[in-house]
């Protein structure tokens, strides 16, 4: 990809997904927020479209693509229902891992059931003591004659209560200074000792499901090791600082598109003293600082994704794109809901939705202040003396 420019079949995947998205997604997105479920035929058919392994490469049933294109699905997503691109992130999330680390016998068990759309996948890292303190992780996996035995929970997971293989990480040992040392591992649904917990009730983000996960004596064979002994903070790490919040840019990207399109639709439909209101200068000024933010968000996540696609250093390039269209994603929903007037609070309109996904996106992969620091951190190495 051209910095300024996608490619013809780029263009061609976003046609095909938009128009997925219109016939397939827009006319239930109202109604799976207001239920809050998470449409599984959608992203069988999602799967089929080649989306749920976008990145992976043909030989397990990938679509063979890369980190762009993959922006491009969540974006064209996102832009009716912030929740299944957040079912869908979450679904990349835990296949990255599993593609990067995996053996060949886990590849070769795992990637084409998920990349067909057969299922679906998760990542589990956070718990109750603190999502940022990824080091601090309590759950125990303790090695045992025939694998291992692990106790604990983890909190806020998406897609907690119908991912069938999850990759968790959690404490096997500590190093010299009494640091803990961890190690990533897969689960499947059913495992015995394995089971989802509390189902969160989130304000945005509805399509997706968010709960807790719960390991009582769970026992894992030595197969479910994921990676080397002790590699699970490398593990975990790269996926959510790359994988997990590029994803949650592309998602908000999604977010400002479907605000700029509803302000524009809804400015040129209100009548007002005989003219539409989008002849009124007060809204126009609106539109531009609403597509002003779409664009900037645009071309930071982009930007983002071809650094990832061409395997250079991109932590802080997709940490600022995270930070950037997240925050953004608010601004405008609330400025959408401005120049709506009283039908802005209306649930009618797409726009609460809006709102309400672009606040839940804030937190997911890492608070604005966590992101703050990362780019803080990564600037003060980048420009030294």
């Amino acid at each position: 990809m051209h910095f300024f420019e996608f490619s013809e079949e780029q263009k061609m995947l976003r046609k095909a997904i938009r128009e997925f998205v219109e016939s397939e997604v827009a006319p239930l997105a109202s109604e799976w927020d207001e239920k809050d479920v998470c449409p599984g035929d959608v992203f069988k058919k999602l799967g089929e479209l080649g989306v749920n392994g976008i990145f992976v490469p043909e030989r397990y049933g990938g679509a063979g693509l890369g980190h762009v294109e993959r922006a491009i699905c969540l974006e064209e997503i996102s832009r009716h229902s912030a929740g299944l691109g957040m079912t869908i992130m979450t679904h990349h999330l835990g296949i990255y891992p599993i593609l990067q680390y995996g053996s060949d016998e886990q590849k070769d068990n795992y990637l084409p059931y998920l990349c067909s759309g057969a299922k679906i996948c998760g990542l589990a890292v956070t718990e109750p003591g603190g999502g940022s303190d990824f080091s601090g992780q309590k759950t125990l996996a303790e090695k045992a004659d025939t694998g291992w035995i692990v106790n604990g929970r983890k909190c806020f997971i998406t897609n907690s209560h119908n991912a069938d293989v999850t990759v968790f990480t959690a404490k096997t040992g500590e190093d010299e200074k009494g640091r803990n040392k961890l190690s990533a591992f897969i689960v499947e649904r059913g495992a015995k000792g394995f089971e989802p917990g509390r189902k969160e009730h989130k304000l945005g983000l509805r399509a997706s499901v968010t709960g807790d996960l719960v390991f009582a004596d769970a026992k894992l064979s030595d197969a479910a090791l994921l990676g080397k002994e002790g590699g699970g903070s490398r593990i975990g790490m790269e996926g959510i600082s790359e994988i997990g919040r590029g994803g949650m840019s592309a998602i908000a990207v999604g977010i400002l598109r479907g605000c700029l399109e509803e302000a524009i639709k809804f400015a040129n439909e209100r009548i007002v003293y005989g003219k539409p209101i989008a002849k009124l200068q007060a809204i126009q000024f609106e539109i531009a600082k609403i597509r002003t933010s779409y664009e900037a968000a645009r071309l930071l996540t982009y930007y983002a994704a071809s650094l990832k696609d061409a395997a250079l250093p991109c932590a802080n390039e997709v940490a600022t794109a995270k930070l950037y269209s997240t925050e953004a994603s608010v601004e405008a929903a609330k400025r959408t809901m401005d120049l709506m007037g009283g039908y802005g609070v209306i649930n009618e309109y797409a726009v609460g939705r809006f709102l309400r996904d672009a606040l839940t996106s804030i937190p997911s992969g890492g608070t604005s202040h966590i992101h703050q620091i990362v780019i803080a951190g990564g600037t003060l190495k980048d420009f030294q003396a």
